[in-house]
């Protein structure tokens, strides 16, 4: 667990705490490591969870499944990032969507009622987690209203040029590369991959962008 210390301090959930704290907390909140692989389900819609969780290694999509087998990718987990945020209240119910491992991933688990209770060392440290646990829920439902958005445009092209504007803006640079490749970036705006493929290359035939697998540069026109 010590060698996850380096990390966590770089993270939004322990920000503020020095690393030799977070080694002290982590056996305060019963901090497990699991490790998955790829392909591999982390939890299944329907599953119940009593712990918080920190991406270290690899990458997750949060992913819902009909009926029918039609996936809809509702967000990805980089290295670093929190996630079961949504899940740390008493009766919070079952997880409502799936969450895979898209490569190898080291997950590492936080005891929730750990978490929301008092050490009996009084750890001068738990206040700050606890802070940091509601601004990284306000940071995320910030993305939220950010998917919101690219869905409630009306066709491909527009939840598209959404998407790749937004991104653009995120890297600061007209040229950017994302995280999914063209099935994933698909089930993530929720169109068909084939018109969405064809809308992409009316779009570099019209000059707006040129793209290069998981690559893409916007243009001036």
């Amino acid at each position: 667990m010590k060698k996850y210390a380096a990390l966590l301090k770089r993270t939004k959930l322990f920000s503020g705490v020095g690393e030799n704290d977070i080694l002290s907390m982590l056996h305060c909140l019963n901090a497990q490591v699991r490790e998955y692989n790829k392909g591999e389900y982390a939890f299944r819609q329907g599953e119940y969870i009593r712990s918080l969780m920190i991406l270290a290694v690899g990458r997750l999509h949060i992913q819902k499944e009909d009926y029918w087998g039609n996936l809809n990718i509702l967000n990805e987990i980089r290295p670093g990032e929190m996630f079961g945020e949504a899940y740390i209240v008493p009766n919070s119910g079952t997880l409502m969507n799936d969450v895979v491992a898209i490569e190898e991933s080291v997950v590492l688990f936080f005891d929730i009622d750990r978490i929301l209770t008092v050490c009996p060392s009084a750890c001068p440290f738990h206040t700050q987690l606890i802070k940091n646990i509601f601004y990284t829920i306000s940071d995320k439902n910030k993305s939220l209203v950010q998917k919101i958005s690219y869905m409630s445009q009306r066709s491909t092209r527009e939840k598209l040029l959404s998407y790749l504007s937004d991104e653009a803006k995120r890297h600061n640079s007209n040229s950017f590369s994302i995280p999914f490749n063209r099935q994933q970036l698909a089930d993530f705006l929720s169109v068909d991959r084939s018109a969405m493929s064809n809308e992409l290359s009316k779009l570099r035939n019209e000059g707006m962008l040129d793209f290069h697998k998981n690559e893409f540069t916007l243009r001036e026109l």
